[in-house]
């Protein structure tokens, strides 16, 4: 068997696998149901929204922007 017979081989296995697992994955099933979350008394905590917040985005070496939040840019300014 060559190499392109094996990969070839190998590929048609794999797609017939992905085939019969979604055959069995795409029949509707039942949602779980979550219990209600009890109401608690007490009232939320108010907090003084924050202005000087960074952008925090990370670069791929690991350097943050220094950007405010949700700025507008499409660029991040790195530090």
């Amino acid at each position: 068997m060559s190499k392109e017979a094996a990969l070839r081989a190998m590929r048609e296995a794999r797609y017939n696998e992905r085939n019969a697992g979604s055959a069995k994955a795409s029949t509707p099933t039942k949602p779980a149901v979550r219990p209600a979350k009890a109401a608690t008394a007490s009232a939320p905590a108010v907090t003084a929204p924050v202005t000087d917040a960074l952008c925090g985005h990370r670069s791929m070496n690991g350097r943050t922007c220094t950007r405010e939040h949700g700025h507008a840019a499409k660029s991040h300014r790195y530090s």
